[in-house]
């Protein structure tokens, strides 16, 4: 083969990824959309099923089954085989593992044999507690050794781990949407949406709607958004509250909830219930940096969100006090919300600085260039300190006493 028909061949992404549905999956579909169009050779290992395998695929890129539960559990060793394997028959330049399960996997079966980035997508420590929580972030400070960047999203996330004593070599790169596909809404638009909509039929056209996105789950706090909405509806009377999403606590949540609530289930196309609302409200417990808040003020809409990691990050300048409140906090969150539905002058100035917000830092073309660099940094310094090590033959399984303890004295900062 000559240089020239060398230099030819693309290069190969391989992303993993355990979460199928919601943000992550979104995160990644964009980002292989971005790549594929670009010339690289992107390749998406998922479990079977949900939207990530088929979204990613009409983006463009190749993709693989690597069963995987959401949970680390017994059937980590032989995900992390199954995921060597994949590895070894791809034969990419770079693994992107994203979030948690991901992370493990990848980190435990490769140990720093293939250029490697990790995006935790929010902490895995987070999401649990107890023994669990401490065994999460045990293995966060232990794996960030076998990583050549740890991809954070947001300085917060970045500080986080920092903190809680990740040592990891850093880069940070924002979370972007699509602001072809998320834009602001006419009037006539916003009226065909709210008459189109299943879950908003005999609504009134006028009536003030939150509208919430997001999987049904802890994370996401819906539980404290509906102890909320009381208050709300006190004050506003006919508002009405739309949880868009599906997930666990889907149950549990429609047992508890107060009149003016509606389910409209998943929904593949988002576009439409942001035209319709009047306001988002986002009740997370955790993010990295959440995607719906990006997307709602893309198309015009103002949000309502906790201040959790991230999300401050992602707001206009100088605007949290109109649009961020504590976590865990009903009275605080019904108070921001009411206001916001009932001051249609409010809405009409943030709307338009919200939108122009995302357009100039938060476009996901922005963002996939930004890692297109950090990839070639990182394969620059591999190629600089000599050859990749090549991947052996996955064993039965991994052994875990065979994993060193964390270098406390590895860590660097690459600002994006």
């Amino acid at each position: 083969m000559s240089h020239n028909e060398r230099k030819a061949v693309p290069m190969t992404v391989l992303h993993f990824s355990q979460p199928v549905d919601g943000g992550v999956a979104r995160v990644v579909t964009d980002l292989v959309r971005a790549q594929t169009a670009a010339g690289t050779r992107a390749v998406v290992a998922c479990p079977p099923g949900g939207a990530l395998g088929r979204d990613a695929a009409a983006a463009g890129a190749e993709v693989v089954d690597w069963p995987a539960r959401r949970e680390p559990g017994p059937e980590l060793c032989r995900e992390a085989v199954r995921a060597a394997r994949l590895v070894r028959r791809i034969g990419p330049d770079l693994v992107h593992t994203h979030s948690a399960k991901a992370g493990l996997a990848l980190r435990f079966a490769l140990r720093g044999r293939v250029p490697t980035v990790h995006q935790p997508h929010a902490w895995s420590f987070d999401a649990v507690g107890g023994t669990t929580a401490r065994l999460a972030l045990y293995w966060e400070r232990l794996a960030a050794r076998w990583a050549d960047r740890v991809l954070c999203v947001a300085e917060d996330e970045l500080r986080h781990g920092e903190v809680s004593g990740v040592r990891a070599r850093w880069a940070v790169v924002h979370n972007g949407v699509d602001t072809d596909r998320f834009r602001p809404a006419d009037e006539a638009a916003r009226a065909r949406a709210r008459t189109a909509l299943p879950a908003l039929t005999g609504v009134p056209p006028h009536a003030p709607l939150a509208v919430c996105v997001g999987r049904l789950c802890r994370q996401k706090g819906q539980d404290v958004l509906l102890r909320a909405w009381p208050e709300v509806a006190a004050r506003l009377p006919g508002a009405r509250l739309v949880l868009v999403g599906d997930g666990p606590w889907r149950g549990e949540l429609a047992a508890a909830a107060p009149e003016g609530v509606l389910f409209a289930g998943a929904a593949q196309d988002i576009t439409a219930w942001y035209a319709a609302a009047d306001a988002v409200v986002l009740p997370s417990r955790w993010e990295g940096m959440a995607l719906v808040p990006l997307e709602a003020m893309a198309c015009g809409r103002p949000v309502v969100a906790t201040a959790v990691t991230g999300v401050a990050e992602s707001l206009p300048p100088g605007r949290a006090a109109d649009f961020l409140v504590p976590p865990e906090d009903p009275r605080a969150l019904a108070r921001a919300l009411a206001s916001l539905l009932a001051d249609p002058p409010l809405r009409h100035d943030l709307g338009p600085l919200a939108a122009e917000h995302v357009r100039a830092f938060h476009d996901v073309r922005d963002t996939a260039g930004r890692i297109a660099r950090l990839y070639a940094e990182v394969l620059a310094e591999r190629s600089a300190g000599g050859p990749t090590r090549r991947l052996p033959r996955p064993s039965a399984e991994p052994h875990s006493h065979s994993l060193p303890d964390p270098d406390p004295d590895t860590r660097e900062h690459i600002r994006r």
